[in-house]
């Protein structure tokens, strides 16, 4: 009697068991027709998105056309005015680095042109016949320190005497008509000129000939 219940027991959960799985199938086969509608309702709703935000962007892209538009001009008048403040100042600098190396040879050759008397004087000194050697030899070492300082500062003597008369560097205060001499050419230096580089310090005083 155990036995033959056992085995109602065992057939009976057997039954339940297929009747569970049944239930399931059927319940699959209900739900299943439902999800390819589900799927193209997502992808309708990512299909719209997708859209929308091209759309989006399209207008971003336009508005920034129009805005690029707007500022093309005003950034060529800004870049026009940046370019034109450069140059000016450009200029400026170089005018100004002029200007200030002229006033440093200006003022270079008018304290100069002060010593000068200085370098005539002791060319007459030199000029004047003297028994004294130490008092000559004395001079001469003052001239010869006086020429190398000069020589120093850049100074240079003007050629004069043999040379052509050139109205650049040379002051003829006086005229000789000499059959031995050239034309224009100067036959004395009555006082020797001086300059800086290109700048006269002082004309040389002379005597030209024909």
């Amino acid at each position: 009697m155990s036995i033959d219940n056992e085995k109602k027991d065992i057939a009976q959960q057997e039954t339940e068991v297929k009747e569970e799985v049944c239930a399931e199938e059927i319940k699959s086969d209900e739900i299943s027709p439902e999800e390819p509608a589900a799927k193209d309702e997502k992808g309708d709703k990512k299909s719209k998105k997708d859209k929308k935000n091209a759309k989006k962007t399209e207008e971003t892209e336009k508005e920034g056309e129009v805005i690029q538009a707007q500022l093309s001009p005003e950034m060529a008048a800004m870049t026009d005015k940046y370019l034109r403040v450069c140059a000016e100042y450009d200029n400026f600098r170089r005018r100004s680095q002029k200007e200030k190396e002229a006033l440093y040879g200006d003022i270079k050759a008018d304290v100069l042109l002060k010593f000068l008397p200085v370098y005539d004087n002791l060319v007459r000194a030199l000029n004047q016949p003297t028994e004294d050697e130490a008092y000559r030899k004395g001079v001469e070492m003052i001239m010869s320190q006086f020429v190398a300082t000069m020589e120093k500062l850049g100074v240079e003597k003007i050629e004069s005497l043999g040379h052509s008369f050139d109205p650049n560097f040379h002051n003829a205060v006086m005229h000789v008509d000499d059959e031995e001499k050239g034309e224009n050419e100067i036959v004395e230096v009555f006082q020797e000129g001086f300059k800086t580089g290109d700048k006269v310090i002082r004309f040389a005083m002379v005597k030209v000939a024909n």
